[in-house]
């Protein structure tokens, strides 16, 4: 299997997972010139936008140390086109989540990071 054929299989675990857990799916790998969003749906009335990371073993780290703050920006910047493209659902309030899978084990962590897409922002 290659690595995108194990990132399509982890997908679907993590997409699957959420749904017995509430979740109403919306997206899978929603892409645009910003980057790309594996998961979006609906979770207590929020929109969610969510990166899964799988890894085998966490020897070189945990899957969820590797949704790093560069990444977090375009997951921001994915989430604002979106918004556009589905303005029905702009109204809900957004998060943030990530699912990470290491092993088999499944651990979903939500609200996992703020709104940020690294523009400086001015208080004045």
């Amino acid at each position: 299997m290659n690595q995108k054929e194990i990132g399509k299989r982890y997908e679907e675990k993590a997409a699957a997972y959420l749904e017995e857990n509430g979740f109403t799916l919306l997206a899978k790998n929603f892409r645009c010139r910003q980057g790309e969003v594996d998961l979006i749906g609906i979770h207590d009335n929020c929109l969610v936008f969510v990166e899964v990371k799988y890894r085998k073993s966490t020897m070189s780290g945990t899957p969820e140390d590797a949704v790093v703050p560069a990444k977090q920006r375009k997951i921001c910047l994915v989430s604002d086109y979106y918004r556009i493209r589905h303005p029905l659902e702009s109204t809900r309030q957004i998060r943030y989540d990530v699912v990470a899978i290491s092993g088999e084990t499944v651990s979903w962590y939500q609200n996992a990071f703020p709104y940020d897409t690294g523009k400086q922002t001015f208080s004045w």
